[in-house]
């Protein structure tokens, strides 16, 4: 047993965080910690690896009783960290990033040739191709998630913990990355990963420990868990359809791209009708996220043109296309789409802002009234109006910038991967909302990384490859994922 961690508990302001929760992980072991968004599952690994102290429990390494009051400590005993926003300085080279703080020296000087050594075989391990002296801002994603390996490897890490690590990855490379985990546990590396992503969880996993409301629920191995069990173990309810979807008869086109060009995009054209939910996929880099800033007008586009309800609108900035009707949900929502240091009235109020103006004045309270009409009918979970954003959940965020954006009465949304980042029970809310607003009339196109999801709620999915389109699948209820895959190939 690498690490045992006994009646944590931890308390902040107003929350109890973790209450009395229990976790332990053997030698080569790949556990995965499950539960939903706040249901203490970052709390717990923050205890221990230093981040935070805990009020009760206690935690024993190897046996023997540890107590981390910063993350050096739990560094220096051997217990990693990578969390999905990296942690490498991106203008220093790979070896200057894996070797430093522990710098290798000779007779009082940095010892570069003998890093750029050390680098190149600990990357070996992994698999991986990598020149020691690139700059790390020059990688890719998952060339950076490596290099973050292989700097716990140099400090002889025996825990490594992985918060969400396939987020950002193509297929392939989440591949790659599981192959690699997999031969560090069979070294005797114990390896603890949080993950929404339950195929992945069920199929890498040797036991899974779930958590909910700062409790432990229950710990098994992973051939004693179906996925239906899984899902009502963690949101504490059953579900009896992962994918709920409303049956609506498709309509008229109520928006159409013609050969729209810009970035890595050329001559895209698709149209989209009323009562259809509308997808697109492909791999990383195919296009997609380029294709709704293009529609949006966050991106300039060379050419094509957009028409809605028949007629065509002229889009170069985000203001024509709200006034338009048009709205992006954006793939990063912490970055593009909200100010996270402000209170969740203001960032809905945002767009809308002229809807309750007078003159050089804001009526506050009929926007507190829209806003709190809003919160009801979307089921937003906030402690109150003038609560912070970064506080909020990644479902309630998701779930305010939708009502943002009815406010403006958007016709066209588009969502860039609406679940990113956000638990099983705020997906299957999304779902429901997401189908809502079909049933209002809007036209909804969804973009996702998550082949199971359009599957699950679309009634026709677009493929994506190299900035064109390269297929359409219309009988999606007997589409395979396999099928998909091959056009994005």
């Amino acid at each position: 047993m690498l690490v045992e961690m006994r009646g944590v508990c931890k308390s902040f302001p107003g929350v109890r965080a973790v209450d009395g929760a229990s976790f332990d992980l053997q030698a080569g072991e790949l556990h995965a910690l499950v539960g939903e968004n706040g249901a203490g599952k970052s709390t717990l690994i923050k205890i221990l690896t230093g981040v935070y102290e805990a009020d009760k429990g206690e935690i024993t390494l190897s046996g023997r009783p540890v107590s981390f009051r910063q993350p050096t400590d739990a560094q220096r005993a051997g217990i990693a960290a990578i969390y999905q926003e990296f942690t490498l300085v991106p203008a220093l080279t790979v070896s200057a990033n894996i070797f430093l703080g522990h710098e290798e020296t000779s007779r009082g000087l940095l010892d570069h040739s003998r890093e750029r050594a050390l680098t190149g075989r600990l990357l070996g391990r992994l698999g991986v191709a990598i020149d020691p002296d690139a700059r790390v801002a020059e990688l890719s994603v998952a060339h950076q998630q490596l290099v973050e390996i292989a700097r716990a490897l140099a400090r002889d890490a025996r825990v490594l913990v992985m918060d969400e690590p396939t987020a950002a990855l193509a297929p392939r490379e989440v591949g790659h990355l599981f192959g690699v985990l997999r031969e560090l546990a069979a070294d005797g590396i114990g390896i603890i990963f949080i993950s929404h992503r339950l195929d992945e969880v069920l199929s890498m996993a040797h036991r899974i420990t779930v958590i909910r409301d700062g409790v432990t629920l229950t710990s098994r191995k992973v051939d004693e868990f179906s996925r239906n069990v899984l899902i009502e173990q963690m949101v504490g309810r059953p579900i009896e359809q992962e994918y709920p979807k409303e049956k609506v008869p498709a309509g008229d086109v109520r928006f159409e791209v013609r050969l729209l060009s810009g970035g890595s995009v050329e001559d895209v054209s698709f149209y989209a009708r009323q009562g259809e939910i509308l997808g697109i996929a492909g791999l990383m880099g195919a296009g997609r996220t380029e294709l709704a800033q293009l529609i949006f007008g966050a991106l300039r586009k060379t050419s094509g043109e957009v028409l809605v309800d028949g007629q065509r609108v002229k889009i170069d900035t985000p203001r024509d296309a709200i006034r338009s009707g048009i709205c992006l949900l954006t793939e990063d929502r912490k970055a593009h789409g909200l100010m996270l240091k402000a209170s969740a009235r203001d960032n809905f109020a945002l767009p809308s802002l002229k809807s309750w103006s007078r003159l050089t004045w804001i009526d506050r309270h009929l926007e507190l009234n829209r806003f709190a009409g809003r919160v009801r009918d979307l089921g937003i979970r906030l402690s109150g109006p003038d609560q912070p954003v970064e506080e909020l959940s990644g479902g309630n965020q998701q779930k305010l910038l939708v009502a943002r954006w009815l406010e403006t009465n958007s016709r066209i949304i588009l969502f860039d991967e609406p679940t990113r980042g956000i638990d099983v029970g705020a997906k299957y809310e999304m779902y429901l909302l997401i189908g809502r607003l079909v049933t209002q009339g809007k036209v909804v196109i969804v973009i996702s990384s998550e082949l199971p999801e359009l599957l699950g709620i679309c009634d026709r999915i677009l493929v994506m490859r190299k900035g064109q389109l390269s297929g359409e699948i219309t009988n999606v209820p007997r589409a395979t994922q396999a099928e998909i895959m091959a056009m994005a190939v």
